[in-house]
């Protein structure tokens, strides 16, 4: 392959092993589909909109459910337990959960879920109402609510699969992700406003009853016009299975790898902005739901932007990665508060497009009778992680500071991108070694070349 001598180049010489090989694309040049494509299709835009109400409530809840834990107990600490509570069944069961979507109908189970969030959320609603809660109340009934993600996740996660055709799932995908980041942009800053107005309370009713619009949804489908995937029999060694299958299928490890660590350390913002709001900008909840709203806006531009995608390779995925890690490092040696607010719509929109474009890889390049366990997997790394995560930026919060969190989170996350990638070129057969070429070698006899570049030479590993 020629290459401009004007320019550091990359060259790559490819092995049977490429990791991007197992990731599914066209033969030839792919057109595009049209962004909102996938809402041409019933079951999934009954799906869709009863998502938008019930992820605006769960934004909602989210939201007083931190503030709620801050105002009880004034420790940015204890809203790191909260949540890693809330995930931490995730980390404990994700796989069995998984195993669950692949042997029983995803529509039923689904059914089920919803149901027991919703009454979840109203306990936590009465409690709150009543004035009655305290704070091993939020604790255990976010223990409740990470039992029944362990079940959902998985299933509404690959229910996609069975709403819309093969070639239309990254696009559905992409506009899940922009669901849940419209839902991110209006919930915080409608609860924002009815805490600062009515009581917390009122966004915990509110969010029990947005369930409703899940479990109407779901009711009005035509089971008919769905692509059920086949279900798994029960048989020893199927947990097992899924993880040899996920090892050995670079096209699934290494989003699999990059997700534990972004949804580790980078996914960690209510702890971080609820002790910027209260530590930093000196503010009260209405600044608490407009700096999350900030994050949302970058995040539907992101999903939005992704849904047009057909394709998307290893390399893309990797370079995403990166970016999350550096835009949190800026965001955090960024004390102006209007410059911060619009890192926060750049963090938003990297976050979402890795977030968006990970989970469609996984599932496009996964077999549809192990694609639940796979999914439970990328699901038990991406929010089983957070736990660990939680505790640990909780505490640097608490001790160090909210800027000096966001700078060591992104840090790990640039650090682990790194050095995944270099695994992964060593995995696929391939060598990074620096190279010197000259920009100009001169006329015969005039002596060395005048300038000479640095770069970097990719080859076949020996």
């Amino acid at each position: 392959m020629h290459v401009n001598s004007h320019a550091p180049f990359l060259h790559l010489h490819r092995d049977p092993d490429d990791p991007d090989r197992g990731a599914p694309g066209p033969t030839g040049p792919a057109e595009r589909p049209r962004t909102f494509a996938a809402l041409h299709i019933r079951n999934y835009r009954l799906f869709f909109t009863g998502q938008v109400v019930s992820n605006t409530g769960t934004w909602m809840q989210r939201i007083a459910q931190d503030w709620l834990v801050l105002s009880l107990t004034n420790s940015p600490l204890a809203v790191g337990i909260t949540t890693a509570l809330q995930f931490l069944p995730m980390l404990l069961f994700g796989l069995w959960g998984g195993l669950l979507a692949d042997r029983y109908p995803k529509r039923r189970l689904l059914l089920i879920t919803q149901s027991a969030m919703l009454l979840l959320a109203a306990a936590l609603a009465v409690l709150t109402v009543t004035g009655a809660v305290q704070v091993w109340h939020v604790y255990v009934i976010a223990a409740g609510l990470g039992l029944a993600t362990v079940v959902d996740n998985p299933a509404r996660q690959t229910f996609v699969n069975e709403m819309v055709p093969h070639e239309l799932v990254r696009n559905a995908v992409s506009l899940n992700s922009g669901n849940f980041q419209l839902a991110r942009m209006l919930g915080p800053a409608v609860a924002g406003v009815l805490i600062s107005a009515v009581g917390i309370g009122s966004a915990f009713v509110l969010n029990a009853i947005s369930y409703v619009a899940v479990l109407t949804a779901l009711a009005m489908m035509r089971p008919a016009e769905l692509l059920p995937s086949p279900l798994v029999s029960r048989a020893k060694g199927q947990l097992r299975e899924g993880l040899r299958y996920v090892r050995r299928t670079p096209a699934l490890l290494w989003p699999v790898v990059l997700v534990f660590f972004i949804g580790t350390f980078g996914y960690n913002f209510a702890i971080i902005l609820s002790a910027y709001t209260k530590d930093v900008f000196v503010s009260g909840a209405d600044l608490y739901g407009l700096l999350n709203t900030a994050i949302a806006v970058g995040s539907v531009a992101g999903a939005l932007m992704a849904a047009r995608r057909s394709t998307a390779r290893l390399a893309l995925l990797f370079g995403v990665a990166a970016a999350v890690g550096l835009a949190l490092v800026v965001l955090g040696l960024t004390p102006w508060f209007w410059p911060f607010v619009a890192l926060l719509v750049v963090v938003g929109f990297v976050s979402v497009t890795f977030n968006t474009l990970g989970n469609s890889t996984v599932q496009l390049a996964s077999d549809p009778e192990l694609r639940g366990r796979v999914m439970s997997l990328y699901m038990l790394v991406f929010m089983g992680g957070t736990p660990i995560g939680s505790l640990v930026v909780g505490w640097i919060t608490e001790s160090w500071g909210a800027p000096i969190a966001l700078i060591i989170s992104g840090a790990i996350c640039l650090v682990a991108t790194l050095i995944a990638g270099l695994l992964a070129l060593r995995g696929a057969g391939l060598a990074v070694r620096p190279a010197v070429r000259s920009l100009w070698a001169g006329p015969a006899g005039a002596g060395p070349a005048a300038v000479s570049v640095p770069s970097v030479r990719v080859a076949e590993r020996v």
